[in-house]
């Protein structure tokens, strides 16, 4: 079975793609700024401590003499000050590491929210459950730890540095030598673990969208006998991100212990060069500067080796900034002008005193459609339907029927010509104050976890319970509700998998009902239920679609021969067009695909009448 592919990401470490990502997270930009503040103090104090050494050996054991009372407050008093900084910095880092996970997942749902349709059939499901879990969980780690590390470990190498060159020059530089060496040994490593972990990163979504898929696909699995057969592919999966991990662990594994044995090597040059200084005639250098050396040169590569290992993980966490990056500027391909946003509001703060009435005339004025793969799907296509008309669409999978209904909606929008509601090109009102008036009612309805009264009032947050009883009642829902162990507050489980298909149908019908839609869509409501539950359904469409414009998809044709106007729809164009008795007298293709059901239908009722027999 092919999976599907994640984006493939082939940047090097990017500092733009970091700055972008630190700007999403600006409410926490305090604590970021009072963590760089705390380790810049924490550096301070650290380089502070060998110079005190020095002091110590050159005054107390060089017998020059001082103070030892006001040598002790200065020592604890810096002891103090950094026990006080590691101790803010752990705070704070805790906090900006769950505060920024939290901010950005928010942003991210917000973001979703927005997208149009069009994002989620190109991007699986897994797929965006990593970058909202992983992924970000990844990104507040990195940059709460990582990113703060950094700057202490900067901060104490510029400190250290300034300190050596103001002891000695020669041996400073000594030091300072090896660094270059380890800047290009760090280039190195960069490019090949920031690859590896781009695979790590791009097998995580497609081992979490196998997880969703093999899942939600349970039940086909078994009926068709794959299980081994998803082992095995779920299996290459796994095996091709432990490869990956591996060899980016290794790299990672080898990079520390060469900065460590590069600043080994540079310890060594202080201790023959200071040490012979220290022996000559001259006294160049005291054995209290000698010891400070010493301890900033092995200093020194600890904040080195730091970075390293900082480099390390800002390289395994890039491809995971630029997958939640990534999904944070996807911008909607269906989107309000800026116009319609000042005079209606958006989705997230609709201006409703501002809506105008809509009453349902809805023309498709010379539309033309395609997807952005390029596959026209509509040419040209005109429609004129009134207020309360129910038009029914009929023609083969692929014809076109899903995309006019899509188009209306506006879950996608004419790549040409213009669709109008009540006279006005529906881009010049907003997308909420359309789809607010809409009642959509799928094939495989979809409820969410709660109870049913819950889920019947997501079609009108305000309505009442007296309100959605009634809406129960109008398609003739109520009486399975009321056999239930708890009615209305009966638990419907995950995606409504307590209940029948049907059930779900009856209570998608009411949720729909209760909005009070001026337009109804019906996509093939009742083509997954028996005959029995058919006939409940046919009742609740009749009820549904009394005074609303509506548009139903249909496979079972006995489901729409009360329609206004049935558009027989080939290759994205009206081929048929007329009553249900109009086009039977036609004796066209909507003819011979009636006669052909009608056949079939008899011949499944004769069947089942013999079996009962």
């Amino acid at each position: 079975m092919q999976q599907a592919q994640e984006q493939d990401y082939t940047k090097r470490l990017d500092a733009g793609l970091w700055r972008r990502l630190i700007g999403y997270m600006k409410p926490y930009h305090k604590y970021l700024y009072a963590i760089m503040a705390t380790m810049a103090v924490s550096a301070l104090c650290d380089t502070i401590f060998p110079l005190l050494t020095r002091e110590a050996i050159d005054t107390f054991i060089g017998g020059e003499g001082g103070s030892r009372a006001w040598f002790i407050v200065r020592y604890a008093g810096t002891l103090l000050l950094q026990t006080g900084c590691i101790f803010s910095f752990c705070m704070l880092c805790g906090k900006a590491e769950c505060g920024i996970n939290r901010h950005i997942r928010k942003l991210a749902f917000k973001r979703l929210e927005e997208l149009s349709f069009s994002y989620y059939d190109q991007t699986p499901v897994g797929f965006i459950i990593s970058r909202m879990t992983s992924d970000t969980a990844r990104l507040g780690e990195t940059v709460a730890w990582g990113l703060v590390d950094l700057f202490w470990s900067g901060a104490y190498i510029l400190i250290t540095a300034v300190a050596m060159l103001m002891l000695d020059v020669r041996m400073a530089l000594l030091v300072l030598s090896v660094v270059p060496i380890i800047a290009v040994v760090a280039v190195w490593f960069q490019k090949h673990i920031l690859a590896g972990y781009r695979i790590v990163r791009k097998t995580n979504s497609q081992i979490t969208g196998a997880f969703n898929e093999g899942i939600m696909g349970a039940k086909t699995s078994k009926t068709l006998v794959r299980e081994e057969a998803n082992c095995r592919e779920f299996s290459v999966l796994t095996g091709t991100m432990r490869t990956a991990s591996i060899r980016a662990a290794v790299l990672s594994a080898l990079f520390l212990p060469i900065v460590t044995s590069l600043g080994a090597i540079a310890t060594a040059m202080v201790l023959h060069r200071g040490g012979t200084e220290v022996f000559s005639a001259k006294g160049l250098v005291t054995v209290g500067t000698l010891a400070a050396f010493v301890q900033y040169s092995t200093g020194i590569f600890e904040p080195i080796s730091s970075i390293a290992r900082i480099f390390a993980d800002l390289q395994a966490s890039q491809a995971a900034a630029e997958r939640v990056v990534s999904m944070l500027e996807t911008e909607p391909e269906i989107f309000d002008s800026p116009e319609v946003v000042e005079k209606f509001g958006d989705s997230f703060s609709p201006k409703r005193e501002n809506w105008p009435d809509i009453k349902g005339d809805i023309e498709f004025d010379h539309v033309s459609f395609h997807y952005s793969t390029g596959e026209e799907v509509l040419d040209d296509f005109c429609l004129k339907v009134k207020a309360g008309q129910t038009v029914a669409l009929v023609g083969e999978t692929g014809s076109g029927k899903s995309t006019i209904v899509n188009l209306v909606c506006r879950f996608y929008e004419p790549t040409k010509g213009v669709i109008r509601i009540d006279g006005v090109d529906y881009r010049e009102r907003s997308i909420l104050w359309l789809q607010a008036h809409l009642g959509y009612v799928l094939q495989q309805p979809h409820l969410f976890s709660g109870t049913i009264r819950e889920n019947i009032r997501f079609g009108r947050l305000d309505a009442t319970d007296a309100e959605i009883e009634a809406a129960c009642r109008a398609v003739d829902a109520e009486d399975f509700i009321l056999k239930m162990e708890k009615g209305y507050d009966s638990e419907v489980g995950e995606g409504g998998n307590r209940l029948s298909t049907g059930q779900k149908q009856l209570i998608s019908f009411a949720r729909a009902l209760i909005a009070k839609p001026a337009i109804f869509v019906l996509d093939e409501a009742t083509s997954s239920v028996d005959t029995q539950t058919e006939q409940k359904l046919q009742a609740a469409i009749s009820v549904a679609l009394t005074g609303r414009t509506s548009f139903i998809i249909a496979h079972r044709l006995s489901t729409i021969r009360s329609a206004d106007m049935i558009l027989v729809i080939r290759d994205g164009k009206i081929t048929e067009r007329g009553t249900h008795a109009e086009l039977l007298a036609q004796r066209g293709y909507y003819y011979t695909l009636y006669a052909n059901q009608f056949r079939e239908e008899g011949e499944k009722r004769a069947w089942e009448e013999v079996t009962q027999a």
